[in-house]
């Protein structure tokens, strides 16, 4: 395990394509990575597929169910827009069209996605491992999706 500069803002996701580092962004969004921590400690997270994977757009997971109609048991959050923009590696919670509406959905920039920018909360960036999620298997959804095999907090992997 590489020494990251903060481990407890930092998560290590082990995808069927291999690793991809993340690292968290308390100072943009702390409910939301408060709420990422969370599911990660409660192995939320372990075995869910990516459902939803455009090429050139985005990689979308954290459906317990595979189909991007559910969430964790836990309330929804509250928006917290912010100004960092929607480029590549960039990580942001997945919403209905109601602002208020996320809750353990997520998704993984692969390019430029400025019209996102202001309208979903960024509260993370890839800054490992962004070559396995360009290999991530595309679809609406996937005919054989990828999954996140586990995903863990690098405080709490010793």
């Amino acid at each position: 395990m590489a020494a990251y500069k903060d481990p407890e803002n930092t998560l290590v996701m082990e995808t069927s394509k291999g690793n991809v580092v993340i690292e968290l962004r308390p100072d943009l969004a702390p409910k939301h990575v408060e709420r990422i921590k969370q599911l990660v400690r409660e192995k939320f997270y372990d075995g869910v597929v990516f459902h939803r994977v455009i090429d050139g757009f985005m990689a979308q997971t954290g459906c317990p169910q595979g189909r991007g109609t559910g969430g964790s048991s836990h309330p929804n959050l509250q928006a917290e827009f912010n100004k960092e923009p929607h480029v590549r590696g960039v990580c942001s919670m997945a919403r209905s069209s109601n602002p208020n509406s996320a809750n353990s959905q997520f998704f993984i920039c692969f390019d430029d996605a400025s019209f996102l920018d202001n309208q979903y909360t960024v509260w993370g960036k890839v800054i490992e491992g962004m070559e396995n999620v360009d290999k991530l298997a595309k679809g609406e959804p996937p005919r054989a999706p990828d999954k996140m095999v586990s995903v863990r907090v690098a405080a709490d992997v010793a």
